[in-house]
């Protein structure tokens, strides 16, 4: 006879994870490949650095609304037909911005974009599902690092791809492999079953619930919306900091940075097998204390290559590290309510996120570099806050 466990470890084979982690990071690329084409797109709509950043912003809130519209239908509906419809709906996205003629018309297809860019949140929630409890924070690690890759190397390619072809030519590529994507995940994605037999008004119902009952849940939401706002402050005006003085580089360069966050990105498994073992609580104020130094980095060292090399990697490193643990804090409170659990932190994380690249365009039409240096180190010191209040609560 063939128990439950057994079957979820069958079905969740190395190839499988491996599959996940390629399409989260695929997915979630299409949020970033803006941020090293601002300039561009800036001198294509004769537009201001503030206005422009506001591109960046909409896809952000885009993406929390898509969040807190979808992925809680990932507790009741089938998740392999419901990804494959996000994936259509994103391709036309995609395209929407590909032949946006007016800053209006792109403000709008990149708030669609945000919206139907909301397929890693369905697969993260279905992986832990999947995963045998002692091994789901290594599972999240390993899915959360492909994720974490495809954010950065968006920046590279879009960086190249805009420099040589334009940066309209990135969202038609973009859109064709959505539709791929689609056609491999509908294909080869095992079939889930709903966890839960609440209907739609009654998970939005819950998940005020779950908010009010779960404070690890509420403390990991704070930090995750301040850390990525920190994170979406440093690459949203990097693109302008780079071609002033005393750099004079381009869009290919400012994407090549995200190369250099690989680096960081690469330990998520690493922080996800030690979230497995060891305290998480504590490794999210370790995580928090390394991307505070990030910005140390960036505001004394920051006019020298060497010096944006070591914090972006710190940056990266603190705050992937940082969401993988928090995740797996989340996913262990109710394992039938991941998928709102999920919502929850990710809109959270997302509005943070909005909220940075906001201040990011504010800081540097009025500050400049510095500018934007202490409004993002000031993100992640509210977040450390929050960290160390709750500890003093617990205690």
């Amino acid at each position: 006879m063939v128990t439950e466990f057994e079957t979820v470890e069958q079905t969740l084979s190395k190839k499988l994870i491996l599959m996940m982690s390629f399409a989260c990071g695929m997915a979630v690329a299409n949020l970033y490949y803006n941020q090293p084409l601002l300039a561009d797109m800036g001198h294509s709509f004769q537009t201001t650095a503030h206005q422009v950043g506001n591109i960046a912003m909409f896809t952000q809130i885009g993406y929390a609304v898509g969040m807190f519209l979808f992925v809680p239908m990932g507790d009741m509906k089938e998740r392999r037909q419901l990804i494959t419809v996000l994936l259509l709906a994103v391709t036309l996205s995609l395209i929407a911005v590909a032949t946006a003629p007016n800053l209006v018309w792109m403000n709008l297809a990149s708030l669609a974009v945000g919206i139907t860019t909301v397929v890693p949140q369905i697969i993260i929630p279905l992986a832990a599902q999947l995963a045998a409890p002692s091994e789901r924070g290594k599972v999240i690690g390993s899915i959360m690092s492909g994720l974490f890759i495809g954010i950065l190397l968006a920046r590279t390619v879009s960086g190249l791809i805009g420099g040589s072809l334009g940066w309209r030519a990135m969202y038609w590529i973009a859109a064709a492999m959505m539709l791929g994507l689609a056609v491999l995940l509908r294909t080869f994605l095992p079939k889930s079953y709903p966890e839960t037999q609440l209907t739609y008004p009654q998970l939005f119902q819950s998940m005020g619930q779950l908010i009010a009952t779960q404070p690890i849940l509420r403390e990991a939401s704070l930090i995750g919306a301040m850390l990525f706002g920190g994170f979406s402050v440093f690459w949203t005006s990097l693109s302008f900091f780079l071609e002033g003085a005393p750099f004079h580089y381009g869009s290919e360069v400012a994407g090549l940075f995200g190369l250099v966050g690989v680096v960081g990105a690469a330990g998520a498994p690493v922080v996800g097998r030690l979230a497995d073992r060891f305290n998480a609580k504590q490794m999210v104020g370790l995580l928090i204390g390394i991307t505070l130094l990030s910005y140390l980095f960036f505001g004394i060292w920051g006019t020298s290559i060497w010096g944006l090399v070591a914090g972006v990697i710190l940056l990266d490193l603190g705050v992937q590290g940082a969401q993988v643990s928090n995740q797996t804090r989340i996913y262990s409170l109710i394992p039938e309510a991941r998928s709102r659990l999920n919502t929850v932190y990710m809109v959270s994380y997302f509005l943070g996120g909005s909220l940075g690249s906001t201040l990011s365009g504010f800081a540097w039409s009025w500050w400049k570099w510095q500018g934007v240096c202490w409004t993002g180190g000031l993100m992640i010191f509210i977040g450390l806050l929050a960290w160390a209040v709750h500890r003093t609560k617990t205690r």
